[in-house]
């Protein structure tokens, strides 16, 4: 099936005009794209008129599910916000993948480095923001499908606080993590959309009180320092002074305050390439979003026999095949973690993290020479996913010519904060990033 659009970012386009056409709305004259995920009928909100059908990134699961007979709630709110759609765009299949490729509908081209993959599972989502096709996208963010393509396109992209938006409308991957997330180039963009889904007033910026740098994360991490932990510091130096950063072991911290997690710890040899209770937050995590992937879908997947890429296929199939879980050690892993994490933050503090562990992979890459980029990826992911955190995936310019980001999280429902620290922030980010690109480039 042959790609649609421009950079291969839509699998459907077409012209969904916002609800009022005032001038005064905070997002008039703004455009935007939708991952098909996301139920949409033609009219937004109008009930007596067909919905479109939502494909969920595989041609046999939209020849085999009716129309939307509702328009999602943050696709409503961004269109009473004045923001105009002007299509669906291609993602994973099923939700599946963080790499952004897909065989039917094709892959969406990374516009800051085209041989790469542009990340998953919102992949045409970040590329129409990416390629300047749209002014901002909503995307899903599970185990990290809008962080990952945000970093490896060189744009901005937030996952809010688990709960924080409405998810009705939205096809569920795995609900215990499940978030609407959305992309943008400009901070300020960002921020107003964040404040149209999530309800919020406009408030004041607030200072951080402290900023955690986990070097223990940043040693995951191919990209030199001085591209990342080194641009935000003379950032905050700047802005802040210094006296709020602060340096913390996360792992250390995780394993003795998370003490549910040592259930899921790995024996062997894991340790020489990733930080073992953080990895055991990864494997908790992904196996109750495979607990919850087949309670959603294996009767679906066991009845159609869906024709799936070979990429996705086994690990499809070994979720719907896995055993019956007790579910009871998760929520303490989660129930933990979202403690430990907001004692150490507090109100205003931030960690910040490598939102991804290096460069974007090529297209088409064996996925064995992936094990451990995508191991210490997950580990990192999961910190937001697990605890429920907000998280911000902000780009820090190119090293060897691809992109670099860098990742804020701020406590459960700190979600105004951290936009308006991000729109504070990034001007003097992009000028650090800037000198940092041209010193070690």
């Amino acid at each position: 099936m042959a790609k649609t659009s421009e950079s291969g970012a839509f699998v459907e386009k077409f012209i969904l005009p916002p609800t009022s056409s005032s001038q005064q709305l905070p997002l008039s004259g703004l455009t935007f794209a939708v991952k098909d995920i996301i139920y949409m009928l033609k009219h937004g909100n109008r009930f007596d008129v067909d919905g479109y059908v939502t494909g969920f990134g595989n041609p046999d699961w939209k020849r085999t599910h009716s129309a939307a007979t509702l328009t999602a709630p943050a696709v409503l709110d961004v269109l009473e916000g004045g923001a105009t759609c002007v299509g669906k765009t291609i993602m994973d299949e099923m939700a599946y993948c963080i790499n952004g490729e897909n065989i039917h509908y094709g892959t969406p081209t990374n516009p800051c480095a085209p041989d790469r993959v542009p990340g998953g599972s919102s992949s045409g989502s970040a590329v129409a923001v990416g390629a300047g096709l749209v002014d901002f996208s909503l995307g899903s963010d599970t185990g990290g499908s809008v962080r990952v393509p945000a970093s490896y396109c060189g744009i901005l992209g937030f996952r809010p606080s688990h709960d924080a938006i409405s998810t009705s409308g939205v096809i569920p991957m795995a609900q215990s993590f499940d978030t609407v997330g959305w992309f943008a180039r400009d901070p300020a963009v960002l921020n107003r959309v964040g404040r149209v889904l999530l309800h919020l007033p406009n408030v004041n910026p607030v200072r951080p009180s402290q900023i955690f740098i986990p070097e223990d994360c940043f040693s995951l991490s191919s990209i030199p320092s001085a591209r990342t932990t080194g641009v935000l510091i003379k950032s905050i130096e700047k802005l802040f002074g210094g006296s709020i950063l602060k340096h913390v072991n996360l792992g250390d911290y995780v394993k003795e305050k998370v003490p549910s997690s040592h259930h899921f710890m790995a024996k062997g040899n894991d340790h020489a390439y990733n930080i073992p209770s953080l990895a055991a937050l990864s494997s908790s995590m992904r196996l109750l979003q495979r607990y919850e992937f087949k309670k959603n879908h294996a009767e679906w997947i066991t009845t159609v026999n869906p024709n799936l890429g070979p990429r996705l296929s086994e690990r499809i199939w070994d979720a719907v095949r896995s055993p019956e879980e007790n579910t009871g050690v998760y929520r303490s892993v989660q129930t933990e973690l979202r403690a430990a994490l907001t004692d150490l933050l507090k109100d205003e503090g931030i960690l910040v993290l490598p939102t991804v562990p290096g460069d974007p992979p090529k297209l088409q890459m064996d996925l064995a020479s992936l094990e451990v980029f995508r191991a210490r990826a997950f580990s990192l992911l999961s910190i937001a996913g697990v605890s429920g955190f907000c998280q911000v995936s902000i780009p820090l310019g190119m090293h060897n010519n691809l992109p670099v980001s860098i990742s804020l999280l701020a406590k459960h429902g700190s979600d105004a904060f951290l936009l308006n620290l991000v729109e504070v922030l990034y001007d003097t980010i992009q000028e650090e990033a800037g000198f940092a690109e041209k010193f070690t480039n």
